[in-house]
């Protein structure tokens, strides 16, 4: 039987769609009514970013919405964005709105928090940020593991400082509780006990600014819930699908 909805999971900053592997491989084996599809951000992986595509925000999240459009084929879809992709899925959920395109059931945000604008950390952010660009023993290749397990740190340069330092900007993190408000589907919000990335004060407090939520925590994980707890991942996300009764597509 076809799969009649499709599951669009966004990987973060500097990653791949290698990251989503193990639930890849958990979701694909119990939920194949739900197709999961998990692309590289242009840029990132495998994939070249077009010249045309800025390195921002709401330039990916209006990609991500043409690329929802199409690759649903007319069926109902969410949107699962884990850290700096979940602020891509928020970008993207706010284009749909204004297009006023239906098929979006709800969006899921994974280790994906902020909205309060830190000055020093976030300088201290993007210099870390920089200085790993700059020491990737090839920009082309893979890195042992267990880093080497995330996938490949393929990463155009422009791409990945651009996303970097426009995710950090004062303006982008103060729009965030902005556009968690205006969510015109329902969000489940999840964070793992022991993320020392994003903690997860900081996902509760942005989730509470949306107006239909649900914010769940994974006991013994850290940043990487679908590397460290998939089926645990998969089955809090299928038992919301249930519960939220996200088969009917928003008109």
């Amino acid at each position: 039987m076809p799969a009649t909805q499709l599951l669009i999971a966004v990987h973060g900053w500097l990653l791949s769609r290698q990251v989503w592997s193990p639930f890849a491989a958990s979701w694909r084996e119990h939920h194949p009514e739900v197709e999961l599809w998990c692309p590289d951000l242009p840029g990132f992986g495998n994939a070249e970013r077009p010249s045309g595509l800025l390195p921002n925000l709401s330039a990916y999240g209006r990609w991500l919405a043409e690329q929802a459009i199409d690759k649903a084929q007319g069926r109902p879809f969410m949107l699962m964005g884990h850290s700096l992709g979940g602020s891509v899925v928020l970008h993207a959920e706010a284009h749909l709105r204004q297009l006023n395109q239906p098929g979006l059931t709800g969006v899921v945000l994974l280790a994906a928090g902020g909205g309060i604008y830190q000055p020093r950390p976030f300088r201290r952010l993007r210099s870390f940020g920089r200085l790993i660009l700059e020491l990737r023993p090839d920009a082309l290749g893979q890195l042992p593991a267990p880093i080497g397990e995330l996938g490949p740190f393929r990463a155009e340069r422009r791409a990945a400082r651009g996303l970097l330092v426009n995710s950090t900007s004062r303006g982008a993190v103060r729009d965030l509780p902005g556009l968690v408000s205006d969510l015109g589907v329902e969000s489940l919000w999840i964070s793992g006990d022991q993320d020392q990335v994003m903690e997860p004060g900081y996902v509760r407090h942005l989730a509470a600014y949306s107006p239909a939520h649900d914010y769940r925590q994974i006991k013994g994980c850290g940043h990487l819930p679908m590397q460290q707890k998939p089926e645990i991942l998969r089955d809090m996300l299928f038992s919301w699908v249930e519960d939220q009764s996200l088969a009917r597509p928003r008109s």
